[in-house]
């Protein structure tokens, strides 16, 4: 920072000595040193709130970029999401067409049948939605029996439709 050689501080020394003298030298010696000592960490303590400063605006640029980044993927994936369901709806609408052609052949089997996969889809799908229902039977007590267990032995009893598989199965899942 400053050119000072020893020679000069030598110069500097004796002037001092000569102006202020000998008594009072060590004393204004050591009031230059503590100056000198809070000039350093004064400085020494800008210099950190300056680095400070310049990574938490550092931090805010990243955060900024990853909320940027973050909106961009959750519009790319509902894009996404709305190409799938139109292509899994086209695909479904072509199936449904097929099927319909060939249950004009073979007397409408192909359309009970599938009507009978869409109503097990539905079913499973809407029994995923819902949390189960379970009861715990202890040993020494009977097992309680609620309404759609009831429902479900009572339609066991009865002959299988498709629609009474899928409440069966419902009923079983809730009982269970």
């Amino acid at each position: 920072m400053f050119d000072i050689g020893f020679s000069e501080l030598m110069l500097i020394g004796i002037v001092a000595l000569i102006v202020i003298g000998p008594e009072r030298l060590p004393k204004v010696a050591r009031t230059a040193g503590q100056w000198l000592g809070r000039l350093n960490r004064y400085v020494s303590q800008v210099k950190q709130d300056i680095d400070r400063d310049i990574k938490l605006e550092e931090l805010r640029k990243m955060q900024q970029e990853m909320k940027d980044t973050a909106q961009k993927y959750e519009i790319m994936a509902g894009d996404t999401k709305r190409e799938v369901e139109t292509a899994v709806e086209q695909e479904t609408g072509q199936i449904s067409r097929v099927m319909q052609a060939m249950s004009a052949t073979d007397g409408g089997l192909t359309m009970q049948e599938w009507d009978k996969i869409k109503a097990e889809d539905t079913a499973s799908d809407d029994l995923a939605a819902t949390p189960a229902l379970t009861l715990d039977a202890k040993p020494d007590m009977p097992a309680i029996e609620n309404d759609a267990g009831r429902a479900a032995s009572a339609q066991s009893e009865s002959p299988a439709s498709p629609n009474t598989q899928v409440s069966n199965n419902t009923a079983d899942k809730v009982a269970g």
